[in-house]
């Protein structure tokens, strides 16, 4: 039987997460997050949390405060129950995300920091973050007539003149198709492709990247202001036929955007 303590969590608009927990048998306890590493890597990064006493039935609780800003990736939560003792996976109680759904309609600064806890797939609590200079929030994706059309709004730089959004192969550098973007008046823009510039002989992954300026660099085109952390079997689009191939966006496992387009016959 599994003991690990369930953890009631809440955020706030500036990505202040609380922890709430009723730690069993515990002596100075503490709350500790793990990046988790890439396959094969060892563990490198961590930040731990003192947990305070809070009420009279038993709850502990810790704030991760917005600064400093968690690296990009996944963070594992555990229980430090004391100083000697073994760290302890924690599972999810209540999650109050109700500050992250309208994440999208403000003003974000640069660096862009996200934080959206979650349930992982084997049932524990872990926490999405992502951290860029500058995003790129995609908002609703049109396909009609052979033509994508992106909606979005640019977050931590500002769009110029010359702005382009920028379709890469992925696996390669300078394998890119451009089109323009239109800036729209809620200080958004969109941009359309036509899906039979896209499609070869082959099956091939094109990421989409905004430029905002001319000389500026490529910013990623993605979906991360909201309380969603995995969107790849969420938002889920159609296939269209173009050229002799299928071509369908989709959100990758960053939550980004790209386009997949494969090969039929």
């Amino acid at each position: 039987m599994n003991t690990a303590p369930r953890t009631h969590c809440s955020v706030d608009a500036d990505g202040r997460i609380t922890f709430r927990l009723r730690p069993p048998a515990a002596t100075r306890p503490r709350l500790l997050l793990v990046l988790r590493p890439r396959k094969g890597r060892p563990e490198e990064t961590t930040r731990a949390l003192d947990l305070e006493p809070h009420g009279t039935d038993g709850e502990f609780r810790a704030v991760l405060e917005a600064l400093p800003r968690l690296a990009e990736g996944r963070w594992d939560t555990y229980l430090l129950p004391g100083p000697d003792a073994a760290r302890e996976r924690l599972r999810p109680g209540p999650r109050d995300l109700r500050a992250l759904v309208d994440g999208g309609s403000r003003r974000w600064p640069s660096p862009v920091a996200v934080r959206v806890p979650y349930t992982t797939k084997d049932g524990f609590l872990a926490i999405r973050t992502w951290l860029r200079t500058a995003h790129a929030e995609a908002g609703p994706v049109e396909i009609t007539d052979g033509t994508m059309t992106v909606r979005a709004r640019l977050h931590g730089a500002e769009l110029s003149e010359g702005a382009r959004a920028v379709l890469r192969l992925r696996g390669t550098k300078d394998t890119l198709h451009g089109v323009p973007v239109r800036p729209a008046e809620d200080g958004g823009f969109a941009f359309t492709i036509a899906c039979e510039d896209l499609v070869a002989s082959d099956s091939r992954i094109w990421d989409v990247f905004l430029r905002p300026a001319a000389d500026a660099p490529l910013t990623r085109v993605g979906r991360l202001l909201d309380d969603v952390a995995d969107r790849k079997t969420v938002f889920v689009y159609p296939r269209v036929t173009a050229g002799g191939s299928a071509v369908r966006p989709y959100y990758t496992v960053d939550n980004d955007l790209a386009v997949e387009v494969t090969a039929l016959g």
